[in-house]
């Protein structure tokens, strides 16, 4: 029997997705021992039970010791403590990646608590995810054919690389990379702004002084569009936070666009409305013959 890719796996944060990660490594066989650690010992234990994990620690400097890989997949305003508790107990060959969506202010944190960016720390995006979040939601096929994004610094070890390229390669996935700034841009526009219009859209229509009954009549093009605002608050409140910088310009660029259409329906501007329609339907069926949905 071959020796797997990772010898000891330590996920901090097990999820949906740090839970998903180990389960697709041990059914890739890529895994020998996963250690999982967080601050809840109830949802640890429940992880344990479901044999997403083989043993648990909450103290997370302890979890990380005599392992070879780390993963973070905490929300992203928890991830600079993570590293300053761990820093002190990491071996210098460790590597560590992460699963943030903000990828400016997972290396921001890094340099705050080791005081530069280790060789090997390889930052991290998988492009997959479900509205349900915790170790229960989390299922082995999440990566299959999802891409993630690596967002290597110019200091980062080229063997911390490849293991990371490697994992996400053994989870099923498409591993791609690019700068951290074009990711946090690409990801505003791709996933951030959908999500802070689903949220908003139900927030407005639960305000509504009939939105009981809007609720009733919604039909699956509401239920649809508006999934993700089942997502977790925290997580998605975090994100906002940490690349608002981009994600402001996306925004503010949408309100104009938004204004514009609000113009229109007022006055009537049927070519306007035929062109804007048909041009976001050209746009999405093409996007949907790609297989990216």
């Amino acid at each position: 029997m071959s020796k797997p890719l990772v010898n000891r796996l330590c996920v901090i944060g097990v999820g949906l997705i740090g839970g998903s990660l180990a389960r697709a490594l041990r059914n890739a066989g890529q895994v020998g021992e996963i250690v999982g650690a967080g601050r809840s010992r109830t949802h640890l234990e429940t992880a344990r039970a479901l044999g997403v994990i083989d043993r648990f620690e909450t103290d997370l400097g302890a979890a990380v010791q005599g392992v070879d890989l780390v993963v973070i997949a905490v929300p992203l305003g928890a991830m600079q403590a993570v590293f300053e508790t761990i820093a002190p107990r990491l071996a210098p060959d460790t590597v560590l990646t992460d699963v943030g969506s903000a990828k400016g202010s997972v290396v921001a944190a890094a340099v705050t608590a080791f005081g530069e960016l280790p060789g090997t720390l390889v930052p991290g995006h998988p492009i997959a995810g479900t509205e349900k979040s915790g170790e229960e939601a989390s299922f082995a096929e999440l990566f299959q054919h999802r891409r993630v994004i690596l967002t290597p610094h110019a200091s980062v070890s080229s063997a911390a690389l490849e293991k990371v390229r490697a994992m996400w390669a053994a989870a099923g996935a498409q591993v791609v990379e690019t700068s951290v700034e074009h990711h946090d841009q690409v990801l505003a526009a791709t996933s951030h702004l959908p999500h802070m219009l689903a949220y908003a859209l139900v927030d407005t229509l639960a305000r509504m002084d009939d939105s009981r009954e809007i609720f009733d009549y919604a039909a699956g093009g509401f239920r649809d569009f508006t999934r993700i605002a089942s997502s977790d608050p925290q997580m998605w409140h975090d994100i906002c936070v940490a690349n608002r910088t981009a994600l402001l310009e996306v925004l503010e660029r949408f309100t104009d666009d938004l204004g514009q259409l609000t113009e229109a329906i007022r006055c009537g501007d049927s070519d306007y409305l035929r062109e804007t329609f048909t041009r976001a339907k050209q746009e999405r069926d093409q996007f949907c013959d790609t297989g990216d949905v």
